[in-house]
């Protein structure tokens, strides 16, 4: 059985993203929380948000039995780019230069192993 969490509009860029989330795919949940903690990167705070989400609906969805998290592991892990806010910073000789603040969305799928 796989349960799916979804973190849309994460005002990060997703290659930062990208760099954490290739770190835990595949892992189990316990270790992939566990190595996200001690990861310095701003990313690793949304991304094992979505991982504990993603745990919590699939334990929500087998309601008859408990799930520990060394059972669950990551099947797929991707971030997709959301849409870029553009903004506009004066420089010099009276020109406008383009800052693109981009958005992520991250999906995570965890599966039971039985």
């Amino acid at each position: 059985m796989e349960a799916i969490a979804k973190t849309k509009y994460l005002r990060m860029s997703p290659r930062k993203v990208r760099r954490v989330l290739d770190i835990v795919r595949g892992m189990r949940v316990d270790e992939a929380l566990t190595k996200l903690h001690f990861t310095g990167k701003r990313a690793s705070d949304p991304i094992a948000k979505t991982i504990y989400t993603a745990f919590a609906n699939l334990s929500s969805k087998e309601e008859t039995e408990r799930i520990d998290m060394e059972d669950v592991v990551i099947k797929t892990a991707y971030v997709d780019a959301g849409p870029t806010l553009k903004r506009f910073r004066p420089m010099s000789m009276g020109r406008a230069g383009k800052i693109r603040k981009r958005t992520s969305h991250i999906t995570v799928i965890v599966e039971h192993l039985v």
